[in-house]
């Protein structure tokens, strides 16, 4: 690293940028982008020698200097991603130019490519079956070049759930459904509380099963964290990697198709779209594992979709736009659940 860690944008001027890149900057344009909730993002527009990639987006530990030692682990996850895992998967994500994280956690920088016009999916309106199963395809790419690599848990940043954290997980997600109940009394249909209630009883058992089959999982996989590129195009690319870890593969999947698509169009589509799914697995040279079993990891993973969304809602910073989503995500997931009978295989 020649660079050190920056902790503020105004420390992204043309001499730092100049010894992060390899090359001469002379002028630097910054703007801020995006909510920040967890860091802060910047686009970048660059003057400078031949060779200095004219646009990037810079990431940086959150503006909350009180909440960076909490997020540390996030930090850890996406630093780390790109420096030791993105070149051993195929799944579509930035380019990363710069990477370094303090010795502390706390603070961090990434410089990324800019994949302007490419533009980012929307939570709220949900997508349609044609962008879901570019979306899917490039999930496998995650997941089909390091699946059940025991290299995996000999990495000491990304380990997988033991049963401590499974407990402490059902401890702590049951009272955050009840506040997530509370939080939308009148809003959130008297079904779809029963479903998570049911959830919440059941996800400590749910987080452990299955573990014979194992692989990367970033965790988040929805249309807020995907960048397509314009229509009719194909090719999505996926961001935001402080959630990583060991799990099962289907978690992802399930999250982001009970999600992203309206129930109806996920009814409609989902075998096709797991089969889109399992024929790019097959493709990276996973063996052994025929679509029947997948399409029910697909059905018994559905569980992620509450688990990510209350617990986004429980410690993320409340906003309009988010509690909607919220909801948005609650519905989609909790009907999801009872039409595949996700609980029923725990």
């Amino acid at each position: 690293m020649g660079a050190s860690v920056v902790a503020d944008a105004a420390d992204l001027t043309p001499e730092w940028l100049s010894e992060a890149l390899g090359g001469t900057v002379t002028a630097v344009d910054r703007r801020r982008v995006g909510s920040g909730q967890i860091g802060a993002c910047y686009r970048l527009e660059l003057e400078g020698a031949e060779g200095v990639p004219r646009r990037l987006v810079a990431k940086l530990a959150s503006e909350d200097v009180a909440v960076r030692s909490f997020l540390a682990s996030a930090y850890r996850a996406e630093v780390s991603f790109y420096e030791e895992l993105a070149a051993t998967v195929a799944v579509r994500t930035p380019r990363c130019h710069y990477a370094a994280l303090a010795e502390d956690g706390a603070t961090f920088v990434l410089l990324l490519d800019d994949l302007f016009p490419a533009a980012q999916g929307d939570q709220l309106t949900g997508c349609t079956p044609e962008r879901a199963a570019d979306a899917v395809v490039n999930l496998a790419g995650l997941h089909g070049p390091r699946w059940c690599d025991p290299a995996l848990l000999d990495l000491p940043w990304l380990s997988a759930v033991s049963e401590d954290d499974a407990a402490g997980l059902g401890g702590a997600f049951g009272p955050a459904v009840e506040t997530f109940v509370e939080r939308f009394t009148g809003r959130l249909a008297e079904r779809d509380a029963g479903t998570l209630r049911d959830t919440a009883g059941a996800i400590a058992a749910w987080v452990l099963a299955r573990a014979d089959r194992f692989g990367l999982v970033h965790g988040d996989y929805r249309l807020d964290n995907l960048l397509f590129p314009p229509a009719p195009g194909r090719g999505v690319t996926a961001v935001d990697w402080q959630t990583l870890s060991i799990g099962h593969p289907a978690r992802d999947l399930a999250y982001f198709l009970c999600t992203s698509l309206d129930p109806g169009d996920r009814a409609a589509h989902e075998r096709a779209l797991v089969e889109a799914y399992h024929a790019a697995l097959a493709w990276y040279g996973v063996k052994g594992y025929d679509l029947d079993t997948c399409f029910e990891d697909y059905r018994f993973a559905a569980l992620q979709g509450p688990l990510i969304t209350v617990l986004g809602c429980a410690y993320g910073t409340r906003t309009e736009r988010g509690d909607e989503m919220f909801l948005t995500m609650a519905a989609r997931s909790c009907a999801a659940i009872r039409e595949l009978g996700s609980l029923d295989l725990i």
